[in-house]
């Protein structure tokens, strides 16, 4: 998967806002994926839940051993957070799945989750592209993630249980956290060149992309995960 630099952002914007308008339409397409949909409207059942962390944890152990493996990277440093980890939350949770549907949860076999952690690989080779996957999922978790888990709650009568995936333990709350997070992005932006920066922002439409693929294996399943 290639990239290409992107003339129409807007110069004078700091690069949190260029990050999101850049992405904005393939973040909608994500978004309004078939699977996605049934989530949101809590007709997912536990077999299509197991079958989502699944990718998840693949997605996310590339992530932080990339972020890990890049912490004193000028760009990264700014971004990287112990505190927002999310591979033992999701461990925690599949076995709480597993163990609520008394099934073994079977070794993973997902070409969309593979395709998307051997870019994650490829991103290590510069601290911003491995900042622009940071911000796609992880500002995503603290946003539009935390009502995946209200919704799951509800459905599934969890009470709290099996949704470790949207708990953070943060130093303040999620708003200014968010808020905080952002400004370090626009200080990234500030030290970067203009290229660099559109640059960041097409990694950022990949990353979309690779959700919506994801989310578009997992529709073709659909049939099998609905409630």
């Amino acid at each position: 998967m290639t990239t290409t630099a992107s003339p129409d952002l807007v110069a004078d914007l700091h690069l949190s806002e260029e990050m999101k308008k850049g992405s904005m339409i393939e973040h909608e397409q994500a978004e309004n994926s078939e699977f996605m949909a049934e989530l949101l409207a809590g007709r997912i059942n536990e077999a299509g839940y197991i079958a989502y962390l699944q990718r998840l944890r693949v997605v996310y152990d590339a992530l932080e051993q990339a972020s890990r493996a890049l912490a004193d990277d000028a760009q990264v440093a700014l971004v990287h957070d112990p505190a927002l980890e999310r591979v033992v939350a999701i461990d925690a949770d599949l076995a709480h799945w597993s163990a609520r549907t008394g099934a073994e949860v079977r070794p993973l076999d997902s070409v969309a989750a593979d395709a998307y952690a051997a870019r994650l690989a490829e991103a290590a080779s510069w601290g911003g592209l491995v900042v622009a996957h940071h911000y796609t999922r992880y500002l995503g978790d603290l946003s539009g993630g935390q009502a995946i888990g209200r919704i799951l709650d509800r459905a599934f009568e969890l009470d709290g249980e099996g949704i470790a995936m949207y708990a953070f333990d943060l130093d303040v709350a999620t708003k200014p956290y968010k808020d905080g997070y952002r400004a370090r992005l626009d200080a990234i932006g500030e030290t970067l060149s203009a290229d660099d920066r559109a640059r960041i922002v097409d990694e950022v439409r990949v990353a979309f992309r690779l959700n919506h693929d994801l989310f578009a294996e997992l529709g073709g399943l659909i049939d099998d995960f609905r409630r």
